[in-house]
């Protein structure tokens, strides 16, 4: 008998006034001690509380993820992980590596939050802001990794993405359809 299939849900807004899931992602920079985008917005709405047990966590690694507590969130944990930076100028290897690594962000962070017995996790588009990396093509990605993982590793109840403007939103929906 296989795993159930998990529901993703797709919201447009502020990932961080999410109190309905066990844990957030932050797509953080390597350093995790802050940065524009959602990690500065989820550095700001956490508190320093999250400044400060970041910096015990001696940084992390493009793919890799780190859990913290969520402090002044609704959410009771943040789980950063560090997307890859998109370049409009690599070949197809390149652009194979960058999503392979974006993969593994997503991966994981839900084996993260398996392994600290969480259920329910949000997502923000990963890699997709400042990082340049295209929408499209990183839902693509997102949809089909969150799918594989979660049927792989079981246990989760709730799988949402939380989008930040409606072109993301659309191509999400997209990728939930079709992938």
């Amino acid at each position: 008998m296989s795993e159930p299939t998990v529901p993703i849900t797709l919201h447009r807004g502020d990932i961080t006034t999410d109190g309905e899931v066990d844990a957030i992602v932050n797509a953080a920079n390597s350093t995790l001690l802050g940065g524009g985008g959602v990690d500065g917005a989820i550095h700001r709405a956490a508190g320093p509380g999250l400044l400060a047990e970041c910096r015990t966590l001696d940084g992390c690694e493009t793919g890799d993820a780190k859990i913290t507590g969520g402090h002044d969130l609704p959410a009771a944990h943040v789980i950063h992980t560090v997307g890859p930076v998109w370049s409009a100028r690599a070949d197809e290897a390149g652009r194979q590596e960058k999503d392979s690594q974006l993969a593994s962000c997503y991966r994981r962070s839900l084996e993260v939050a398996r392994e600290n017995g969480l259920a329910s996790v949000a997502f923000p588009s990963i890699s997709t802001g400042v990082y340049r990396f295209p929408v499209e093509r990183a839902a693509a990605v997102a949809i089909r990794t969150v799918r594989e993982t979660a049927a792989a590793v079981g246990g989760f109840e709730e799988i949402r993405f939380w989008l930040f403007d409606d072109a993301s939103l659309a191509a999400y929906r997209e990728a939930l359809e079709t992938v």
